[in-house]
């Protein structure tokens, strides 16, 4: 073959080459569309910096194991940290960089910086291994920042609970008045759901602690890799200790979506009470100018958007978790493209529940509760009755009786159309013989608190304790959050 017809045939074989870190199997270039699909860095640029910090210590267990010299570790491990200071101050994802990812985004500055060393970097490692490491750093941070979100939340709670310990509030059961609460026993009831919540981010972060490096593609890697010190190395608990199950297990994924899940309902569960406590039928609370909204037609009204979007917003978060779920059910051992998914999934999840918590700690910071329209509440719908009850069992009558005596005078209080404490004795003594003079002292609001005296009561004595409580729990992992009014009108 002449010279001229040979290097006109390497030239078409050249062309044909295909760029990339797996393009040597392939004759053409991936189809625009097929990209469209494949092509994840607009969404995994997020792990830009822990691909960084993975391929730091990735370098450094090659030199260890003889794979590279000091010097090329040390090389590597210098332009590395250079690629994460030019990708921390870049604004937007490099799209037009032609990466498929932020891993091959990452290798291929490296390349272009270190020639052949910096194709060296991937022996011994698979993007398995690689985006699964990555994404176990990066909820491992995501968790402990939604802690403090959390924290910052039950921060504002107890504020507004150290100021409106005095203040009742009818407690409802079915949405019906059932007993009088301190309004601050009510913040508590939110510090404590919430404490759960702290506790299932932290198990969560526990299941993502375990560090997969070293395992390549599914069979782990030929190198003589010191796979725990890569894990100290990076702040991992420990490694994964089977190579199929650590490139294609995302339980980890699923049990921060899981508690996002659980504390976007308590979120929504919160807003629900406030939105129904600030309509006008209640008048309990209004939530400050700013976190509120009026209306394109009615100049009178002052809408609680932003707790309604926190209501709407679970949603969305609970799917996530039933997305992820679905995503993973099928798939066989080991990684599958579908786990590609996974990080958009986990992604807009936790965005929007650090909004939400960010959302809830406003509204609660900014919250006037009408003192008077709580306490008017409160006595009123027969609030009292079991403390009737109760006087009549410390007068010797059986409770079942008690009960029964006082749902008649409850019945002929409804007719009369006064409320038990407005009730003439006698009128009560016909249905229970057994009620004295002294049973003004039993109907009465702060009575009936104070006789909540125990632990998890709503006594006033209870209710400080359990602020003081609260608030050592929370002094750690707290985001400062400005101080709750707690205005009472």
């Amino acid at each position: 073959m002449p010279s001229e017809q040979r290097q006109a045939t390497v030239g078409v074989m050249e062309s044909k080459a295909v760029p990339g870190m797996w393009g040597g199997r392939f004759d053409t270039k991936p189809d625009a569309l097929f990209c469209a699909i494949n092509d994840s860095l607009p969404i995994d640029w997020r792990l830009v910096q822990q691909d960084v910090r993975g391929s730091i210590a990735w370098a450094r267990a090659l030199g260890r194991a003889g794979v590279l010299t000091d010097d090329e570790a040390g090389l590597l491990t210098d332009e590395l940290e250079k690629i994460g200071r030019e990708a921390d101050a870049m604004a937007h994802p490099p799209i037009d960089s032609g990466a498929e990812d932020v891993h091959s985004w990452v290798e291929m500055k490296l390349v272009v910086a270190l020639g052949s060393l910096g194709k060296k970097l991937h022996t011994g490692r698979s993007r398995n291994d690689q985006v699964a490491t990555d994404l176990r750093l990066w909820t491992i941070e995501a968790l402990d920042d939604l802690i403090g979100q959390i924290r910052s939340v039950q921060g504002a709670l107890i504020d507004l609970g150290h100021a409106t310990v005095e203040v009742v509030l009818p407690g409802y059961t079915h949405l019906q008045r059932a007993q009088p609460v301190s309004f601050a026993h009510w913040c508590l009831a939110y510090v404590e759901m919430f404490e759960r919540d702290v506790r299932r981010a932290e198990a969560a972060r526990k299941s993502a602690g375990t560090c997969p490096l070293g395992c390549a593609a599914l069979a782990g890697t030929t190198y003589p890799i010191d796979r725990a010190r890569i894990a100290t190395e990076l702040g991992f608990d420990e490694i994964c200790q089977n190579s199929l199950d650590a490139v294609s297990d995302r339980d980890f994924v699923v049990d921060a979506l899981a508690c996002a899940s659980v504390c976007s309902v308590h979120l929504s569960r919160m807003a629900e009470d406030l939105i129904v406590y600030a309509s006008q039928e209640f008048g309990f609370v209004e939530p400050d100018d700013g976190m509120a909204s009026g209306s394109s037609l009615m100049p009178q009204k002052k809408n609680p958007d932003a707790l309604e979007l926190l209501r709407g917003k679970c949603g969305r978060i609970m799917s996530a978790h039933a997305a992820m779920l679905t995503t993973i059910k099928g798939l066989p051992l080991a990684y599958n493209k579908d786990l590609q998914e996974d990080k958009a999934i986990l992604f807009g999840a936790i965005d929007e529940l650090m909004l939400c918590l960010q959302i809830a700690r406003r509204v609660i910071a900014g919250l006037k509760v009408n003192a008077r329209s709580c306490l008017e509440a409160a006595r009123r719908g027969g609030t009292l009755a079991t403390e009737l009850a109760d006087y009549l069992v410390s007068r010797g009558v059986p409770f079942r009786d008690a009960h029964d005596q006082v749902g008649r005078i409850v019945r002929a209080s409804l007719e009369r159309n006064v409320e038990l404490d407005e009730m003439p004795i006698e009128a009560m003594r016909e249905h229970a013989p057994a009620i004295g003079a002294d049973v003004a002292d039993w109907l009465s609001i702060a009575g009936a608190l104070a006789r909540r005296n125990v632990t998890g009561g709503t006594s006033p004595e209870q209710v400080r304790k359990a602020l003081a409580r609260a608030r050592t729990l929370v002094a750690t992992n707290t985001i400062d959050s400005p101080s709750a009014s707690g205005e009472s009108a």
